[in-house]
C-alpha cells in the first residue's frame, strides 16, 4: 500500500510474540485522495436492510423461520407444514408453539453444553500459542493495523481430541447433540440477542461506538463496535471460526454417530456432510491469518447482523440435510454410485477453487504490506499464492488485484462458496426442500452483499473502480453475470 509509515512498530510480523503485544502494529496511511474517500465511507450516509423496520421484521422473522423449519424437518417428514383451512389457523399455531415450548425449550442441558463450548473455546483461543497476524490499515483507528492471534487450528483439533474422548468415555455422548437441536438452538438464539444488546450498550457506554445511525433498533442490528477484544482475543475473528463452524461439523458428526448407533453403518450421504463440515471447518482454521484481510474485520462492525448469524444463524440453519437423514431412514436418500462420485467430485472442485481463491485475494493483501512469508497450514493447495500478480494501481493507494481466479471473476470465492453450499442439499436429493434453505438463503445474501461491496468500492475507487470493471467484467459467474 502507499503511504507512509510511523514508528509504532511493536513485533515482527508473522510471529509468535506475547498476546499482550498485539494491539497496534503500526500506521499505514494512504493517499490524501484515499483519506478523503474513506472518511465518506466512515459515515452513516444512509440506511440498509430496509431500515429500522426491515431489521426488526429480520430480528424477529429469522429467529420464527428457523423454528419453522426445524418442526418441519423433524415433526412432518421434512415437508412444509400449513393449516389445512382457516378454520385450523389457531390450532396450528398452537401446535407450532407445542413443539417450540416442549422440544426446543432452553434446558439445562442446552445451557451446559453451548456455554460450555463457549468458555471452552474463548480459554483455548487465550492460552494456546499462535501465529501473530497483521490486519489492514483501519481509517477509524487513524489507519492503524492491528495484530491477530491466528490459533485456530491448535484449538479446533484440541476441540475435537476433547470431544472424542469425552465420547469414549461416555462423559458427553456425540448422539445427544443431534438429539437435542431444538433445544441447543433456542440458547443460541438467546446467545445472539444477549451479546447483541450488550455490545450495544457497553460499547455507547465507553464512547467507542462508530458510524452510529441515531436509531437505536438499527444501530443494535449493525453494530456499535468495531473491534471488540477481550485480552489476546479479537471477538469477532473468534465468533466468526470458533463458535459456528465448530458446531456445523460436530452436529455432523452427530448425526454420523447416530446413524452408526441406530442401523450399524454411516451412509455415505452423511459421511459426505461430515467431509463437508470438515474442510470448511479446516480452512477456516488453517486460513485464519487469512480472515484480517477481509472487509468483515476492517469495516463491518459486530452486531446482531454477524452476532446473531455466528451463533445461531449459521449452526442451526445450514445443517438442515444433517437433521433431516439423522431422523429418517436411509433408504429414502439412497443414491447410485456414480450420483455419489458426482457428488463428491463437485464438492471437491469447488472447495478447491473457494479455498484457492480466498487464499490468492488474502496473500495478495498481504504483498502489498511487505509480508512474503506465509503458515503452511494443511493443505495448502496449488495456486493459492500467485507471484507477480497483475493489478490496478488505485488513487486511494490500495491495489485492486486482477488475476488468478479474480481476472475471471470479481467474486471467484461467492461462486464456489455457493456451489458448496447447494451440494448440502443435494446430498439429501428430493426428500425435503428444507435442506435447499442455506443454498437459496445463501445466493439472496451474497447477491445483497455484492451490492454493498461494489457500492463501497465505486465511492472507495472512483474511476479506479469503473477501469477494473472493464478489466474484470463478471461480477460472478464469468461469461454469464
Amino acid at each position: 500500500m502507499a503511504g507512509a509509515e510511523e514508528g509504532l512498530k511493536q513485533r515482527k510480523v508473522g510471529s509468535t510474540a506475547p498476546a499482550n503485544n498485539l494491539q497496534v502494529s503500526r500506521v499505514v496511511v494512504p493517499t490524501a485522495e484515499g483519506i478523503k474517500r474513506d472518511q465518506a465511507l466512515d459515515k452513516h450516509v444512509e440506511y440498509e436492510f430496509g431500515g429500522p423496520w426491515g431489521v426488526v421484521a429480520i430480528m424477529t422473522g429469522f429467529p420464527i423461520l428457523m423454528y419453522y423449519l426445524w418442526i418441519c424437518l423433524v415433526f412432518y417428514d421434512g415437508q412444509l407444514a400449513r393449516p389445512s383451512s382457516v378454520e385450523d389457523i389457531q390450532p396450528f399455531l398452537w401446535r407450532m408453539w407445542e413443539h417450540i415450548r416442549v422440544d426446543a425449550s432452553p434446558n439445562a442441558y442446552a445451557w451446559k453444553v453451548y456455554t460450555g463450548l463457549i468458555v471452552y473455546q474463548l480459554f483455548l483461543a487465550w492460552i494456546m500459542p499462535g501465529y501473530m497476524q497483521e490486519g489492514l490499515p483501519v481509517p477509524s483507528l487513524g489507519y492503524r493495523t492491528l495484530m491477530y492471534k491466528c490459533n485456530a487450528v491448535g484449538c479446533v483439533y484440541t476441540t475435537m481430541i476433547t470431544a472424542a474422548l469425552l465420547h469414549y468415555y461416555n462423559i458427553f455422548r456425540m448422539t445427544e447433540i443431534i438429539d437435542n437441536f431444538g433445544h441447543l438452538m433456542t440458547v443460541a438464539m438467546i446467545y445472539g440477542f444477549g451479546v447483541s444488546f450488550f455490545m450495544y450498550f457497553i460499547t455507547v457506554a465507553t464512547g467507542n461506538q462508530i458510524r452510529m445511525s441515531g436509531n437505536f433498533i438499527y444501530d443494535v442490528f449493525m453494530g456499535a463496535c468495531l473491534n471488540p477484544r477481550i485480552g489476546p482475543v479479537d471477538l469477532k475473528m473468534w465468533l466468526e471460526v470458533r463458535i459456528p463452524w465448530v458446531i456445523v461439523f460436530f452436529m455432523s458428526v452427530s448425526g454420523a454417530c447416530k446413524q452408526y448407533e441406530t442401523y450399524g453403518y454411516v451412509t455415505p450421504n452423511m459421511a459426505f456432510m461430515c467431509l463437508a463440515t470438515w474442510l470448511y471447518l479446516n480452512a477456516c482454521a488453517k486460513g485464519e491469518e487469512c480472515i484480517p484481510q477481509t472487509w468483515d474485520m476492517f469495516h463491518e462492525k459486530w452486531g446482531f447482523l454477524v452476532i446473531f448469524w455466528n451463533f445461531a444463524g449459521v449452526p442451526f440453519s445450514y445443517i438442515y440435510s444433517v437433521v433431516y437423514m439423522a431422523s429418517h431412514d436411509p433408504s429414502k436418500y439412497r443414491f447410485s454410485t456414480p450420483t455419489y462420485v458426482a457428488l463428491y467430485c463437485t464438492l471437491l472442485t469447488a472447495y478447491y477453487i473457494w479455498d484457492t481463491s480466498m487464499s490468492q485475494k488474502s496473500r495478495f493483501k498481504m504483498q502489498t504490506q511487505g509480508i512474503t512469508t506465509y503458515r503452511k497450514t494443511f493443505p495448502q493447495l496449488p495456486w493459492g499464492t500467485i507471484k507477480n500478480p497483475s493489478y490496478i494501481q488505485t488513487a486511494h493507494g490500495n491495489r485492486l488485484l486482477t488475476d488468478g481466479w479474480w481476472r475471471y471473476s470479481r467474486k471467484p470465492n461467492y461462486v464456489a462458496d455457493w456451489i458448496m453450499s447447494l451440494t448440502w442439499g443435494l446430498c439429501q436429493g428430493t426428500c425435503s426442500p428444507i435442506p435447499y434453505f442455506y443454498s437459496v438463503f445463501f445466493i439472496v445474501v451474497l447477491i445483497h452483499r455484492c451490492g454493498r461491496d461494489f457500492e463501497r468500492c465505486a465511492i472507495k475507487y472512483g474511476k479506479d473502480w469503473e477501469k477494473y470493471c472493464s478489466i474484470v467484467k463478471y461480477k460472478f459467474i464469468p461469461g454469464i453475470y
